[in-house]
């Protein structure tokens, strides 16, 4: 206790000694340092602490930094026996010039100030000074999705003095690309980060003249993996799904399109989610192609029916006036006609084999005249000359229409080829 009273409060007289070896109050700092003489050259330098958002809708992303600046002024040179700096924090800044360094293009922008400014100024013996902050900015980020969601986008952070030109101030990279620093853990949900690189140029204003501006360049690919889940394969499966109704028997309308319907309202609620999440942008996306090809497919099964229908109805209505015709041309009394639609037993087939379509009863063994006409599609006639191997059989080769035959193939077919160049061009 003794020793501790002798001595002096150090504090006090530190505090004391600082203002005298800066001489803040010497000089003014409202004028840059060398005024009047070449420009001061002010090394920059960045640390990437986090990337916290991509919008698209918005055009812009968000970036945490540690933004430090560096120069000389000599006039917060002081003497100094072991060459040791001094720290200080955001107050000193307040007294001092410092460079007007601002974000080009930014949105938002703020200091942290949690639990106090986050503002560091280190001062050395010969007058050079760091002077760090820690900032976060939301920028613009102009992008292009004409091939979303398979894209690559390239954003830029840009600084630059507001008010000095290149005559008073040359901003400058510190230590070339390796003024740029990031944060090992820095990652995105939607991109992969690709790369960080600086670039720096001249950048001209017609009032004002040309300034220094240095650019903070990061390139971002979007993970595809949550577009294939969300968007691609669902919609392939709604197409795959529209071809089930190729397989279904022509006669169950119900069943075909209702089938229809669903597929094509449930790609038109797919397309509507995905740009739901996108800026309005005037030109075609890669997804747009995609969709919207997928949904021509599931429209196109859905006309493919229709076609299927009225073709199968002018094919019965004309089997229908030929059945007319001849029964009325027989010229037999009492005659009367059996119609066969194709949904028959294969017995009653069998007991039918062997009747032509104009073939009468003799005379000698019944008064009355019969005529039998079936009305068989092509198809029918065609498996009857083979032979009737079954009614299960004989049922679908009826009730299948040439245009289902063919689509059965053609409609895989094609989906598979677009597939195929869709993914080869934009992968």
């Amino acid at each position: 206790s003794h020793i501790f009273k002798k001595n002096h409060d150090l504090t006090k007289a530190w505090r004391g000694k600082t203002e005298q070896l800066l001489r803040v109050d010497e000089h003014d700092f409202t004028m840059r340092p060398a005024f009047g003489g070449p420009a001061i050259p002010v090394g920059v330098d960045v640390q990437v602490e986090s990337l916290d958002s991509i919008s698209e809708v918005d055009m812009d992303f968000t970036m945490t930094l540690y933004l430090r600046h560096y120069w000389k002024d000599e006039r917060l040179s002081f003497p100094s026996t072991n060459n040791k700096s001094m720290t200080f924090d955001g107050r000193l800044v307040k007294k001092i010039w410092v460079p007007d360094v601002f974000f080009v293009h930014s949105k938002r922008s703020f200091i942290h100030d949690t639990t106090t400014d986050n503002i560091m100024l280190r001062v050395f013996p010969d007058g050079h000074v760091l002077y760090s902050m820690r900032v976060t900015v939301t920028a613009m980020c102009n992008m292009d999705f004409s091939r979303f969601p398979l894209d690559s986008q390239t954003c830029s952070l840009e600084l630059e003095s507001y008010a000095y030109t290149d005559e008073d101030l040359m901003l400058y990279w510190k230590n070339g690309n390796e003024s740029l620093k990031t944060d090992e853990k820095i990652s995105l949900s939607q991109f992969l980060i690709q790369k960080f690189h600086t670039t720096s140029r001249l950048a001209f204003y017609s009032s004002t003249g040309w300034y220094n501006r240095l650019y903070i360049n990061f390139t971002l690919r979007r993970h595809i993996f949550f577009f294939l889940l969300q968007t691609y394969f669902p919609a392939t499966l709604m197409v795959m799904l529209s071809w089930v109704s190729f397989w279904i028997d022509r006669r169950a309308v119900p069943a075909r399109v209702s089938l229809g319907i669903t597929t094509v309202l449930t790609m038109s609620t797919i397309i509507t989610g995905v740009n739901a999440s996108m800026p309005r942008v005037s030109y075609i996306k890669a997804v747009d192609i995609y969709l919207w090809v997928s949904f021509v497919f599931v429209f196109l099964s859905v006309l493919e029916y229709a076609a299927v229908n009225y073709l199968t109805t002018v094919q019965e209505r004309k089997e229908r006036k030929l059945r007319e015709r001849f029964s009325c041309s027989c010229g037999i009394p009492h005659s009367k006609s059996m119609m066969l639609d194709g949904n028959y037993s294969e017995s009653d087939a069998n007991s039918l084999a062997g009747y032509t379509r104009n073939q009468m009863v003799p005379e000698e063994e019944k008064q009355e005249k019969m005529v039998v006409h079936l009305a068989m599609s092509n198809e029918s006639n065609s498996s009857r000359k083979r032979g009737l191997k079954g009614h299960v059989g004989l049922r679908i080769i009826q009730n299948t229409h040439a245009i289902d035959k063919y689509s059965r193939l053609i409609f895989p077919g094609t989906y598979i080829f677009f597939n195929l160049i869709y993914w080869s061009v934009f992968s």
